[in-house]
């Protein structure tokens, strides 16, 4: 396979397409970009790291400069982060500029998270990015002790220490023996 033919040939596609004044243009470009970020990812495998730069110097002259090493390097990492069963579906609902805010992101739960709120709440690609730099999204993680009930106190003592938050949930939950019922 000739991967920078079928990218050029995906890339002048998505400009004759971007001309016209059709609203799904958008949905057009991030979708050629996903597969061309497949093809990127492809194209390194086989052929090096600077295959991406290699690229970009052909596409910015035959089909225009916003095609540069960044954009390209963008693309292959826009496929690489949602190259997933649980963002894959997720890949054409926003613009290329929100995803472009959403590549810093490292957990799958926290891009989903913020799909979801710029779908809900139309946010533009400022308010995604002010939303995103409120750390808005807190990853939680679930700790499970058993201990007697003398060392309660300390565990929850020790929990509250280390805990990066002002204050955590804490369920205490005591273990009863089955004899005690009888």
């Amino acid at each position: 396979m000739n991967y920078y033919n079928e990218i050029k040939k995906n890339l002048i596609k998505c400009e004759i397409y971007d001309k016209s004044k059709d609203f799904s243009k958008n949905k057009n470009r991030v979708i050629t970009y996903f597969e061309n970020g497949k093809l990127l990812n492809e194209a390194g495998k086989e052929y090096g790291k600077n295959v991406i730069k290699q690229y970009s110097e052909k596409l910015m002259i035959e089909v225009g400069k916003k095609y540069n090493e960044r954009t390209l390097y963008r693309m292959r990492k826009f496929y690489e982060v949602f190259n997933n069963e649980k963002l894959t579906p997720l890949v054409s609902k926003l613009s290329w500029s929100h995803y472009i805010q959403l590549l810093s992101l490292k957990n799958v739960d926290e891009i989903i998270y913020y799909i979801n709120v710029t779908l809900n709440n139309n946010l533009n690609k400022r308010k995604l990015q002010e939303r995103i730099n409120k750390l808005e999204f807190v990853e939680e993680n679930k700790l499970e002790s058993i201990c007697n009930i003398d060392n309660a106190k300390n565990v929850i003592i020790a929990l509250r220490k280390v805990h990066p938050y002002e204050e955590p949930a804490i369920d205490i939950i005591p273990l009863i023996d089955e004899n005690d019922l009888m």
